[in-house]
């Protein structure tokens, strides 16, 4: 399940991708099946590392035949000093993890550092307004909001925008993902002591689980038709200075 997507970045064998904040690994392992290009996933949770690193020995053998060979790594690290040389990277998505920081701006600047001139920038972070529903649905001490690593802050599309743009990169454009998620998300806040275990949000993850592993028409089309106005992430790509 994709956030952003890989065919907008116009990657080439031999190019290399940091994945900051990869988690589970998922944008990895899309890299991971282009065959060919390098691809390095960072992130601080060992759990979520393991299954990355999991996910990336299972693809590890499903590289197209003609494909020359590229590097997969899974390494943990801190955003904060990545453990990169300057110009290191073609591409850099980060998604879903700047509105987890609370100093996101140095993350930034450190991305920069480690982005080749003229690379490509891929954040996503979740769209204000299905946000907002959930903090709401899900207030206060140990809510949706207050847990361990969970999110700091709400991000206007227009104020990250033009803060990553002060920084020198170039805006190229945006889309929104994961309209079916949105009412994923604010059941869970609606019932949330009892959260997964409620029979409503049971319901609607085994139809997100049999949406992702059949992919039918319906909700595709579905799903295609509600981005625009409830598509729970918003993609944004940029462009750094040459």
């Amino acid at each position: 399940m994709l956030t952003v997507r890989l065919e907008r970045l116009g990657l080439t064998p031999g190019q290399w991708v940091l994945d900051l904040g990869c988690g589970e690994g998922r944008h990895v392992h899309g890299v991971q099946m282009l065959g060919g290009v390098n691809v390095v996933g960072l992130d601080l949770d060992l759990p979520s590392l393991a299954k990355a690193r999991e996910g990336a020995a299972m693809l590890a053998g499903d590289a197209p035949a003609a494909a020359p060979a590229a590097v997969t790594a899974v390494l943990r690290g801190d955003a904060y000093r990545l453990p990169f040389a300057d110009a290191a990277f073609d591409v850099v998505i980060c998604s879903e993890v700047l509105e987890h920081l609370h100093d996101y701006e140095h993350v930034l600047a450190e991305i920069r550092r480690v982005l080749k001139p003229d690379g490509l920038f891929c954040p996503t972070v979740p769209r204000a307004w299905p946000e907002r529903i959930c903090w709401a649905l899900a207030p206060g001490p140990g809510g949706y909001a207050d847990q361990p690593g969970g999110h700091v802050r709400i991000f206007e599309e227009s104020a990250l925008k033009s803060r990553i743009s002060a920084l020198g990169f170039t805006y190229l454009g945006k889309h929104h993902a994961h309209a079916l998620h949105s009412p994923y998300w604010w059941l869970k806040c609606a019932f949330w002591p009892r959260r997964d275990d409620h029979p409503l949000v049971r319901a609607y993850h085994r139809l997100l689980v049999w949406d992702l592993m059949q992919r039918p028409w319906l909700t595709r089309a579905l799903e295609a038709l509600l981005q625009p106005l409830m598509g729970k992430s918003t993609a944004l790509y940029f462009r750094g200075a040459a």
